[in-house]
């Protein structure tokens, strides 16, 4: 093997380490062995959210400043301990395309993939073979809107959700933007969950238009925070939480409480996204701020067909 190469066990597994000291992140001087690190130390709250859900990873093999791709099939080389399940692929054009996608639920298949480089890891909104148990809403700033407004239309979110009896947990999205993950029942489909989280977020932006929009046109965005229903969509993966993004510095998807989330819309705390280290202390001093996502939640309300809904509440 080469001197680049070596094994680690880890939880009875043979998992192989390789160039541990090339740049990632290059400008920030964080290195593939810090990756390996941060998810290893972060798995114990990380796992939970992972784990019967089928991964789409993007793999940076030069670091962040190089070439990407989105990677949903098995790799080459794939060790035969590494979970795998055939799945259709939702949206697709092609009938029968399935593909057999890796399912990370446990700390050597999380650093297996680490070590491919696999900077962000997204998840569905549904575990394999059931409907959706997740409803996510994706906040969108559009400049010079940004995080801080995000956090205030969260609030506002949060609140509306709450009048149906849904309950959101809020996290960054380790870019610009933010989303709510809301328990549901996982006895609906996603066309229930994706057609309830577009009145939501319509409702929303008619009763804030100047602030809010539910469109997907991005001309209508500067200066609004685009309420992304459409995460719901059968076709569509959200980051995972405690997921690191790429850009210049090493950030991560990061769970907030909602005082922080008030303070942050009302400019009492700054608006910001979180380092990796930051993310293992508030995991150390919060314990998984999402766990509640664990659990079952209610099923949606449904509105009945032709019906605009009592609920809404347009601004004058």
């Amino acid at each position: 093997m080469p001197r680049d190469r070596f094994l680690v066990q880890i939880d009875g597994r043979d998992v192989e380490l390789s160039n541990l000291d090339k740049m990632m992140y290059p400008a920030a001087g964080f290195t593939k062995g810090e990756v390996i690190d941060y998810y290893t130390r972060i798995a114990p709250m990380m796992l939970p959210h992972l784990r019967d859900r089928a991964v789409t990873r993007i793999r940076f093999p030069d670091g962040v400043e190089g070439a990407h791709f989105f990677e949903k099939n098995r790799p080459a080389g794939t060790p035969d301990w590494v979970r795998l399940e055939t799945l259709p692929v939702p949206g697709s054009t092609k009938s029968r395309e399935t593909v057999e996608f890796v399912v990370v639920d446990d700390l050597p298949t999380l650093v297996w993939s680490a070590n491919l480089a696999a900077l962000e890891l997204h998840t569905p909104q549904w575990r394999v073979g059931a409907h959706p148990d997740l409803l996510v809403v994706d906040l969108d700033p559009g400049a010079p809107a940004g995080l801080r407004e995000c956090c205030a239309v969260a609030v506002l979110l949060r609140d509306r959700l709450g009048e149906d009896g849904i309950t959101a947990y809020p996290k960054t999205s380790g870019k610009k933007g933010m989303q709510l993950c809301c328990p549901i029942s996982g006895t609906q489909d996603a066309t229930i969950v994706s057609g309830y989280a577009k009145r939501i977020a319509e409702e929303l932006a008619r009763l804030v238009p100047g602030s809010i929009t539910a469109r997907m046109a991005r001309q209508l965005r500067p200066g609004k925070i685009f309420i992304d229903w459409s995460q719901n969509n059968a076709a569509k993966t959200t980051v995972t939480p405690y997921s690191l993004r790429a850009g210049a510095a090493p950030t991560a998807s990061t769970p907030l409480t909602w005082a922080e989330t008030e303070a942050m819309a009302t400019g009492e705390a700054p608006a910001r996204q979180f380092h990796p280290a930051e993310v293992l202390d508030r995991a150390d001093q919060h314990g998984d701020l999402l766990a509640g996502l664990l659990d079952s939640g209610p099923a949606l309300p449904v509105q009945p067909a032709g019906a605009r809904g009592s609920r809404d509440r347009r601004a004058p």
